[in-house]
C-alpha cells in the first residue's frame, strides 16, 4: 500500500506550532504503529525560511512538491494582510483541482480564501481573526466558535490546539479511531474534541481557577461499559450536576452527556476495527445497551452503520496486508 503523501507549505515567517501540529500527526514514526503517511515540507523558494520563534528552518523542496501531494497543509499565514505570491495561489489551486485535500490551520484559512477555495463554503479560523476573515472575504461562511470544519476536500481549524484536533480528526477519518487514538496517546493528548465544540472557554469572573476535569474524564473512560449517568459523574467529581455541566462547558465546550456519548461511540469504533466481536457485544462493552441503540448513535454521529464502518476498515486492512 502506498503512503498517503502530506505536504506542508510553509510561508515566512512560519509559526512553528502550527507546523508541528501537522508534523506530529503525519510525520512522526511511532513504535507499534504502521506508517501510513509520507510527510514533507515545501516553500515557494527552497532554502532558509524564517520562523516566529527567531530561528530559520531549512526547507529543501519547492512548490513542485504539491503536484503529487494527497493532502496539502497550510500551517498558518502570518502575512495575511499582504497579497499572497501568485505562484503559491496557483499551486494551491492546481493541487485542489487535481483532487488533493487542502487543510488550513489557524490563519492558513486566509490563504485558502484568497485562492477562492472557500467561496460560499463553511470555514473557521482563530476566534481573534474570524471577524477579519468574514470582512475581507464576504463570500466565506465563517463560523467563529468552531474548533474545526472538515468538508472532505477542504478543512479549516481554529488556532493552537485546534490544529492538533483537526489533524487527529483527519487521521481518524483516513485510518480509523484506533489508529488516531494510538497517536493521541503518544502525544499525551486529552480526549478528542469534536469539531463543533466551542473554541474557547468563558473568562472566569474571579481569580479562582477551577480544578481540571482530567481525573473525572479518566475515571469515566475506564468505565464506559457501566451504565453511567451524569449524576454518577457529578458524585465522583464531588460536584453538583449543575456545577459539573458548567465545568464541562467552560473547559471542553460541550455537555457531560454529549462528551460521554462520543466516548462510547469512539470506543465502539475501535472495537469494530480491531475485533470481530458481534455488534450486540460491542454495544454492551461500551455502555450503549443494545445493538439497536449503537446503530442509532452511529447513524446520528457518523452517518453510517456499525456494519458499514467495520467493512470499510476491514477492506483497508486487507489491502494493506496484500501489499506487504
Amino acid at each position: 500500500m502506498s503512503l498517503h503523501r502530506v505536504v506542508a507549505l510553509v510561508m515566512p515567517p512560519q509559526s512553528t506550532f502550527e507546523l508541528a501540529c501537522a508534523a506530529e500527526a503525519f510525520g512522526v514514526r511511532r513504535p507499534g504503529l504502521p506508517a501510513r503517511y509520507d510527510f514533507r515540507v515545501c516553500a515557494e523558494r527552497p532554502g532558509a525560511v524564517p520562523t516566529l520563534a527567531g530561528y530559520d528552518m531549512a526547507v529543501t523542496e519547492g512548490l513542485t512538491a504539491l503536484r503529487t501531494a494527497d493532502t496539502v497543509v497550510i500551517p498558518g499565514w502570518e502575512r495575511r494582510g499582504e497579497a499572497a505570491p501568485p505562484a503559491v495561489i496557483d499551486a494551491i489551486r492546481q493541487a485542489h483541482r487535481r483532487g488533493a485535500r487542502v487543510v488550513a490551520i489557524c490563519s492558513g484559512a486566509f490563504l485558502l480564501a484568497e485562492a477562492g477555495l472557500l467561496d460560499h463554503r463553511r470555514a473557521t479560523t482563530h476566534w481573534r481573526l474570524a471577524a477579519e476573515l468574514a470582512t475581507r472575504f464576504p463570500d466565506v461562511h465563517v463560523e467563529p466558535d468552531t474548533l474545526y470544519i472538515d468538508l472532505g476536500d477542504i478543512a479549516t481549524s481554529a488556532g493552537t490546539a485546534a490544529g492538533i484536533d483537526l489533524c487527529l480528526h483527519l487521521t481518524r477519518a483516513d485510518h480509523g479511531a484506533a489508529y488516531a487514538a494510538h497517536i493521541a496517546r503518544h502525544m499525551v493528548m486529552p480526549p478528542h474534541r469534536e469539531g463543533g465544540q466551542l473554541q474557547y472557554s468563558t473568562v472566569p469572573t474571579t481569580d479562582h481557577r477551577p480544578e481540571s476535569l482530567a481525573p473525572i474524564l479518566d475515571w469515566t473512560a475506564e468505565r464506559l461499559h457501566e451504565p453511567l449517568t451524569i449524576d454518577d459523574l457529578a458524585a465522583q467529581a464531588k460536584l453538583s450536576p449543575r456545577t459539573l455541566a458548567r465545568r464541562f462547558a467552560d473547559q471542553l465546550g460541550t455537555s457531560p452527556g454529549r462528551w460521554l456519548l462520543h466516548q462510547r461511540v469512539r470506543a465502539a469504533q475501535a472495537l469494530l476495527e480491531e475485533t470481530d466481536l458481534p455488534v450486540e457485544t460491542i454495544a454492551t462493552k461500551v455502555g450503549l445497551s443494545s445493538a439497536a441503540n449503537l446503530r442509532r448513535r452511529f447513524h446520528t454521529l457518523l452517518h453510517t452503520t456499525p456494519a458499514a464502518y467495520r467493512r470499510s476498515f476491514t477492506t483497508k486492512l486487507q489491502v494493506e496486508n496484500a501489499a506487504r
